[in-house]
């Protein structure tokens, strides 16, 4: 049986898909979304609390810099098979160079079930894979189409997004208190992220349920990149990750955070920066295809795979 909070999302998209009534309201919404990437931040801050940090910057370096690399690679295949205008192809590169904080929550959870070995950095993969890629995309955009907008304008936009700050100061805070300065707070986050975590989820399938209905099947091409994708981009983080010397934890956190794409930082930057994109394609391959994929399939797929590998 898949984790419990799966059932969650499941029980959300199937409810879209019957075309139910059942909607969580905004307000609630935003709420989980902000307690969740807080507790994710808090978690990773708690974690590396007391660790040296010199010793692995090298790591880091090297996965913000994949974050960099995944979407230049991506934007020609984008134009030339998937046959997407520069604006959306630069879109969508930059949703799938990005990462899910949704898949990452669900990964983490996953790990934490399976008792595997994660190393204390593994939480800051996810800012790392995020960020690099946003402003890699809006950066060759303009520089395509001749715009003026500069770097640090881009840069910006992308490090005051709410998730960003959410995960990037509870980490901080997390680093300078530690388990012990959180006592107070702690009992409460930390107790109830899977509660928070399933009923986000249960939002995520009514989400998904109304990007995907209709199915447009003129985007054929974009659907299949989006079932494809995945397990490729899965594979490069698996290689990655041994390649570093991870632990089996960590690796399927790089795994799942490589194999997913984001809907939530990247369609705000995009939406703001490159106006002439279509949001909507972003999120049907993003959100519509690769995360249930990732979310129902893909996870104990990879699991296993890593398990296989390094077990």
């Amino acid at each position: 049986m898949p984790d419990v909070v799966i059932a969650f999302f499941a029980l959300g998209l199937l409810a879209g898909l019957v075309k139910s009534d059942l909607k969580v309201p905004l307000p609630i919404y935003e709420t989980l979304s902000i307690l969740l990437m807080l507790t994710l931040g808090l978690k990773g801050g708690m974690a590396l609390h007391g660790v040296p940090l010199l010793p692995i910057l090298p790591e880091l370096g090297l996965i913000a810099a994949t974050g960099v690399v995944l979407p230049l690679l991506l934007y020609p295949l984008l134009r030339r098979l998937v046959k997407l205008s520069s604006a959306n192809a630069a879109s969508v590169a930059a949703h799938y160079g990005s990462v899910s904080a949704g898949t990452f929550a669900v990964v983490m959870a996953l790990a934490i079930h399976h008792n595997l070995p994660m190393a204390p950095q593994t939480t800051l993969y996810l800012v790392l894979l995020e960020l690099p890629a946003i402003v890699t995309m809006l950066w060759l955009y303009r520089y395509i189409n001749g715009g003026k907008a500069s770097s640090l304008a881009i840069l910006h936009e992308a490090l005051t997004s709410r998730g960003v700050l959410l995960l990037g100061g509870g980490m901080l805070i997390g680093w300078l208190y530690g388990e012990q300065g959180l006592s107070g707070i702690t009992p409460v986050l930390m107790g109830g992220f899977s509660t928070l975590l399933a009923l986000f989820l249960l939002e995520m399938g009514l989400c998904t349920a109304k990007v995907c209905s209709p199915l447009p099947i003129k985007q054929w091409r974009l659907m299949l990149f989006a079932m494809i994708a995945p397990v490729v981009l899965a594979w490069l983080g698996i290689g990655l990750g041994l390649l570093l010397g991870l632990s089996s934890g960590s690796i399927l956190v790089l795994a799942a955070l490589m194999a997913s794409a984001s809907y939530i930082a990247a369609p705000a930057a995009i939406r703001a920066a490159i106006p002439e994109a279509d949001i909507g394609l972003a999120l049907l391959a993003a959100l519509g295809i690769t995360f249930p994929l990732n979310v129902l399939i893909g996870l104990p797929l990879y699991l296993s795979w890593i398990t296989a590998l390094t077990g």
